[in-house]
């Protein structure tokens, strides 16, 4: 795995790129591979078994390739690499806008762009990160998760296009997932605690991802709002507990913590090459 640092140390920031042409095909990506000299913002790159983040003209080409099951496949921009959870840059009230489109509408894994705790340190076991302690989630994204995935610990949408929040207190996550992720018998009692304690919600959306759509959400202290294409799809009162960290990211993991209480973790088969592509990225 590598990590470029792509210069500059601003945690407020716009990325003035110009919007393409909504109906362009997808093409390769004219542009560099991201590094530290090209770029001047807090943003650095991560990947992992052949993925890559690449600048275009007007944003950000982040792609993994086609493989199997036994590599974790990952290409990330952050916020937050090196830094100790507590440190993390980002705080309410502030505003995340992209355009963004996908290079399928079912790609294995998960893809995305928001802001999280990064609540599981090292990438659910198969990526890069430095360590960091398991936490509860706090997360405010747009979140695409295949069907092999489950990330609802509640009646909400748990795969597909989801605008997604959720908050969660300190908790000593360790102590939950020792007795109740490993031992079988108790896995639905731990998935019922874990539901009294995070509050979450969401929304499965009908985008046709592979189209370009603006995106946005705003993150204040008591609410989250989610836009597309400057239509408001979810507003709800579950604001995630700060700091958070930026992340967008394609990857070829999976996380279920099913209603019938199975959890699982792992990586998938990408049977083609998938990407995401990002432009006017602005956080403020």
């Amino acid at each position: 795995s590598r990590t470029d640092h792509l210069g500059g140390a601003a945690r407020r920031w716009d990325h003035p790129f110009w919007c393409l042409d909504g109906q362009q095909e997808p093409q390769t990506p004219k542009g560099d591979e991201v590094n530290a000299d090209k770029l001047n913002s807090d943003l650095f790159a991560r990947d992992a078994g052949g993925g890559s983040v690449t600048r275009t003209p007007n944003g950000y080409r982040l792609a993994i390739p086609d493989g199997e099951y036994r590599h974790y496949r990952v290409a990330q921009l952050d916020d937050y690499t090196k830094l100790a959870r507590k440190d993390f840059p980002n705080r309410p009230s502030l505003s995340l806008s992209l355009h963004a489109r996908a290079s399928a509408d079912s790609i294995s894994g998960t893809w995305g762009f928001g802001l999280w705790n990064d609540p599981f340190g090292l990438s659910l076991g198969f990526g890069g990160n430095p360590f960091r302690l398991p936490a509860l989630p706090n997360a405010i994204w747009f979140f695409h998760a295949s069907i092999e995935n489950y990330l609802s610990f509640g009646e909400k949408p748990g795969n597909g296009f989801l605008a997604q929040a959720f908050r969660s207190p300190v908790f000593p996550f360790g102590r939950l997932a020792r007795v109740g992720l490993t031992l079988p018998f108790s896995q639905m009692k731990a998935r019922e605690l874990m539901g009294n304690v995070v509050e979450e919600d969401g929304v499965r959306l009908g985008t046709y991802v592979t189209e370009w759509h603006a995106y946005r959400f705003e993150w204040s202290p008591k609410r989250s709002v989610f836009w597309v294409d400057d239509e408001i799809v979810l507003e709800t009162s579950v604001s995630p507990r700060s700091p958070l960290g930026l992340v967008i990211w394609i990857d070829n993991q999976y996380a279920a913590f099913t209603p019938e209480g199975k959890s699982g973790f792992g990586v998938l088969e990408n049977t083609e090459p998938a990407w995401l592509e990002i432009e006017e990225l602005s956080l403020r």
